[in-house]
């Protein structure tokens, strides 16, 4: 167990938690990652929100993409998620993840998930976007909440210490530049230790850096920030997901996920003029074009004048059976009942909302970052997706990267490092002068939500980038403020939001390409199989753009 070179101070420090495997995070990925890394030894998760209740994973409503039948093969489902992500994908990490999702959903069913079935009682499975066959599969439009369910009910099986809605505020490092644990805050605002021998970062995605979005209160980027700020070294930030279809209204419920299901059992998009507008954009799919495309599409006819009074189009289900649209949209027929709109017998009005980062930690495919002693999985890892994210991918390796990221990390030696306690004072230091500082992190958060919205959203320019990246700098340089120690953490939350979304544009003004999620008004359109551009990529010692060789 990593020792340390001076006495901690137990008047600062109110806990000091040791494990062989720390995991920080407890959606899809951070939960299986700690069922995993359990088999090899003592193994603590810690959990911002209480485990359950927030994150993506249980609000993910679409399905779980695996080759599951004869007409399907793992080379289709590999071919689809390179094209749909723009071939910016580690083709490594899509080779795991295409290969191994069958055998993940059988955990997952072995272990008492229940997912929809067909007449012959085999896991049924619908069409989602940029895939050939109908190959993800589902329960219901919850499929995210019974993994969830399921996945927790294993990991109590298990010798797993939980630790619930305690935030990590940064990772700490040993001697050698290994990352040997985590400093943390509770919902008091007490500060706790957490020592391992490797830790898994596993804390989701960042898209509540923008006005609207489909994310969780906790999908702050708070992983990105703090494993940049370790050193490690982050790619493709820029490739930003917008989901074409979130909830347009009342108010506070704009960007709310209307799943991607709704399309693949058969819902159509009308524009205000009532005309089925994605025959413009791809003809050949429609509305199972890849989601980068049909936000897009979206987001040209509301401001080409022929969206909604409200900013958005229709998304129409009234053509389908009530019996199909109860039995397998029951969670949307209910979210929408309670804004007033009876789904079965009117449209849904729906505009892009700001979803799911593709880009995040480089990873190998035993899902190791590029500091030692660090694991990364889920959407705070990078690659995996490319430049777009097929539907139904995210859950699928939530599973597929959480069993390799708990197991690599479990077989992980004890380390007999020795970690500098003026990390932690560094740490005390900063949240000291959080409880002196002068501005409020409500209006910061504000303030950079508007800007990534206004000026890093779906169609992007070099100007507009720059001027959001000089305000954001701006911002992160205010000295904020603290109330109480109770509001410590909010103070952090809102410094990793400004990395994240410096980290996000940073990486826009590096791609000089449109590509996938990327679209630069100022700049060609480049056919993605011979573009001469690879990752973008940005750790503190150095950012840039790889380039290829291609073919005269």
């Amino acid at each position: 167990m990593v020792l340390y070179n001076a006495p901690i101070n137990k008047m600062l420090v109110d806990e000091i938690v040791d494990a062989h495997v720390l995991v920080i995070g407890s959606g899809g990925a951070g939960v299986r990652a700690a069922i995993e890394a359990s088999r090899y030894g003592g193994v603590v998760l810690v959990s911002k929100t209480i485990a359950g209740k927030g994150g993506c994973t249980t609000m993910a409503e679409g399905g779980f993409n695996a080759v599951l039948r004869d007409q399907d093969s793992v080379l289709v489902h590999r071919e689809d998620t390179l094209k749909g992500g723009a071939y910016l994908n580690d083709p490594a990490l899509v080779d795991a993840l295409t290969h191994e999702a069958p055998e993940r959903i059988a955990d997952l069913i072995r272990w008492g998930a229940v997912f929809d079935v067909t007449d012959d009682r085999q896991v049924a499975q619908r069409p989602f976007g940029g895939q050939r066959f109908p190959r993800t599969c589902y329960a219901g439009d919850r499929t995210g909440h019974e993994m969830i369910m399921t996945l927790l009910d294993r990991l109590d099986a298990t010798d797993t210490r939980l630790y619930q809605e305690v935030s990590v505020i940064d990772l700490i490092k040993d001697e050698n530049g290994a990352v040997a644990g985590a400093i943390a805050l509770d919902r008091d605002g007490s500060l706790m230790l957490f020592r391992s021998d490797a830790t898994v970062l596993a804390t989701g995605g960042g898209t509540q850096a923008y006005d609207i979005s489909t994310n969780s209160a906790a999908g702050t980027g708070d992983g990105f920030a703090m494993a940049y700020r370790a050193g490690a070294e982050l790619i493709d930030m820029e490739m930003v997901q917008f989901h074409p279809t979130g909830a347009v209204y009342p108010y506070d419920a704009r960007g709310r996920l209307v799943t991607e299901a709704v399309r693949g059992e058969g819902g159509i998009l009308l524009n205000a003029r009532r005309e089925r507008f994605m025959e413009r954009y791809d003809p050949e799919r429609m509305e199972l074009s890849t989601r980068d495309v049909v936000a897009r599409a979206i987001a040209t006819e509301v401001l080409e004048g022929r969206g909604t009074n409200r900013g958005g189009v229709y998304l129409d289900v009234t053509h389908l059976p009530r019996e199909r649209i109860e039995a397998r949209l029951p969670v949307m027929l209910e979210q929408f009942l309670a804004y007033g709109v009876d789904i079965r017998r009117e449209p849904m009005e729906v505009a892009p909302t700001a979803h799911h980062i593709m880009g995040g930690l480089r990873i190998t495919p035993e899902c190791r970052t590029t500091i030692p002693g660090l694991f990364a999985c889920g959407e705070v890892s990078g690659g995996v997706h490319g430049a777009n994210r097929l539907g139904g991918n995210a859950l699928a390796e939530t599973q597929v990267f959480g069993k390799r990221a708990g197991e690599f990390a479990g077989r992980s030696p004890e380390r007999n490092g020795q970690v500098d306690a003026g990390q932690i004072d560094e740490k005390i230091h900063m949240l000291d002068a959080f409880l002196e500082g002068t501005v409020s992190p409500a209006t910061v958060r504000k303030d950079l939500k508007l800007t990534m919205w206004n000026q890093a959203g779906i169609f992007r320019n070099a100007p507009d980038l720059r001027t959001a990246l000089a305000h954001i700098r701006g911002l992160a340089d205010q000295r904020l403020c603290a109330a109480s120690t109770a509001n410590l953490l909010e103070c952090c939350t809102v410094r990793n939001m400004c990395t994240t979304a410096s980290l996000i544009v940073r990486c826009a003004l590096l791609r000089p390409e449109n590509r996938g999620a990327h679209v630069r008004r100022d700049a060609e359109k480049t056919d993605p199989a011979t573009s001469p551009f690879c990752h973008t990529y940005a750790s503190i010692s150095r950012e840039g753009i790889e380039r290829r060789e291609v073919p005269a």
